[in-house]
């Protein structure tokens, strides 16, 4: 069925893991074909260099012992480039595959340049009704039986089965079809010259899509750019958005950082500074809304919705909840009453006096009408604003989070005090100019978007550093700032 490919090569991989820049390859198996024949097939164990975590050896079989005196990398590169070369190289989820195998002949000083079809995307052209397609989903549908599911041949024996089952059942010319269709590759807008794709790096940053003028149609980031960019002019993901955008776009820039938290920060910011118009996320700058309960029980209302300055990072521990509209916090109020039967005049969402009309459906506990004491009140909206509660901010200062990037050895420190991105720093003097003039004060907006990314950051990443500790920690080696030790964790401070 591989005949329109004139050469083609069905390839998989077991790793280590699932990300290229950290993990390596454990097995590869191919089997390769000229002119829709079988003409060779190869398989071997590679020694990755690194521990195979006891998930993935449960999970492929594969385990230390097993690799420990296998080949590394180095040593099968130039047979396994012999046996790609000139080839499509097809897999199952072939940007994983090809990812792993562009990694490995970077570390090698080689830039592996290959053409690619992904068999899980042609299963989708062919079978549109289906969910499902992974190979364990296919071999359910279809009946088919691996030998050795999880390991590299077994898995490459198991897509050339599915394929020659669908030309029996689709016929031959209409498979053809959809293969020589995926070949065709992203359909580049006419305005935009093709070369710039071998330009754009496999790692992690930010992408600008640009028009006829200096204004961004659209902003995005990724952990691959290079995929990422290519991804929005495939046909087969095309959206309404993605062809708004082909018929503007003149010009592609890009910007890399060390890892996915700087790319995260950097399109945050250039969003909101460059307003794109195909961005909708992250551009709205509108004032927050937030809870701020009464301090006493005489006070009525018993909750009151505040904006503007008085969403202070500094006085997070006496606010419940942060919303992008008034709207949305009066619902969230009026859905606490509900749930915690409290009484909907007293908490400010009913106006009037007496009897509040909750309490005549029983839907109130009836402090408004002298059926429920108000401190026991004020006791259970308390405990109802608790899921609400804001964190304060659980350092001293200010604080650095480091990315380290080893493919490229680009190293980037995020620095944040009071829940506000302050700066992005690379190296040494950077780091002393910030700290030294770059004071927290009401210049720094707070910024939901990078609160809430900061909520999910702080205990991913082990290099959190503090930078308010002693001024000798400021002239160390920028490449050798302290790591955990210096960690101080959201959950005990909080």
């Amino acid at each position: 069925m591989f005949s329109c490919l004139h050469n083609c090569v069905i390839l998989d991989l077991e790793t280590t893991g699932g990300t290229p820049l950290y993990d390596r390859i454990t097995e590869i198996a191919l089997i390769r074909f000229e002119d829709g024949i079988e003409t060779e097939r190869w398989e071997t164990l590679v020694n990755p260099g690194i521990s195979i975590p006891p998930f993935i050896s449960r999970l492929t079989g594969i385990t230390n012992d097993m690799v420990r005196d296998a080949p590394f990398f180095e040593d099968i590169a130039d047979k396994l480039y012999g046996y790609i070369e000139g080839a499509v190289l097809a897999a199952h989820n072939v940007r994983f595959d090809h990812g792993f195998l562009k990694a490995e002949f970077k570390r090698l000083g080689a830039v592996l340049r290959q053409r690619v079809m992904c068999t899980v995307k042609l299963s989708r052209t062919l079978y549109p009704q289906h969910r499902g397609h992974g190979l364990d989903a296919i071999m359910h549908r279809h009946g088919l039986i691996s030998r050795a599911r999880h390991r590299a041949m077994g898995d490459v024996e198991l897509v050339v089965a599915y394929f020659e089952l669908v030309k029996r059942e689709l016929g031959e010319d209409g498979v053809l079809k959809a293969v020589a269709s995926l070949l065709k590759g992203p359909s580049l807008p006419a305005g935009l010259d093709a070369a710039f794709l071998d330009e754009i790096p496999d790692g992690p940053g930010v992408y600008l899509f640009y028009g006829e003028n200096d204004l961004p149609l659209y902003i995005g980031k990724s952990i691959a750019l290079r995929s990422r960019v290519m991804s929005h002019f495939n046909s087969d993901h095309a959206s309404s958005k993605d062809m708004r955008i082909g018929q503007q776009l003149t010009r592609v820039d890009w910007i890399e950082t060390a890892g996915e938290l700087g790319a995260l920060l950097l399109e945050s910011m250039l969003i909101k500074e460059r307003q794109p118009i195909h961005n909708r996320r992250l551009r709205s700058s509108r004032d927050l809304f937030s809870l701020s309960l009464a301090d006493g029980l005489n006070q009525v209302p018993l909750v009151n919705i505040v904006t503007g300055d008085y969403i202070d990072p500094a006085l997070f521990e006496y606010l419940y909840g942060l919303f992008r509209s008034k709207k949305a916090a009066t619902e969230a109020l009026r859905r606490m009453a509900i749930d915690n039967r409290l009484c909907p005049r007293m908490i400010g969402i009913e106006s009037g006096k007496g009897a509040c009309f909750a309490q005549q459906l029983k839907r109130c506990d009836g402090v408004c009408a002298g059926r429920e004491s108000p401190e026991l009140h004020y006791l259970r909206l308390k405990q109802a604003l608790v899921p609400y509660l804001l964190k304060g901010w659980p350092y001293s200062g200010k604080i650095g989070i480091r990315e380290l990037n080893e493919d490229t050895d680009r190293s980037e420190l995020h620095i944040f005090e009071n829940w506000c991105h302050i700066g992005t720093v690379e190296d040494e003097a950077e780091l002393d100019e910030i700290l030294r003039t770059r004071t927290f004060d009401r210049s720094f907006s707070f910024d939901l978007d990078i609160y809430n990314l900061l909520q999910r950051s702080l205990n991913k990443y082990s290099e959190i550093i503090s930078l308010e500790s002693h001024p000798a920690r400021r002239r160390v080696k920028f490449c050798e700032l302290p790591g955990l030790d210096e960690q101080a964790h959201l959950s005990e401070s909080s």
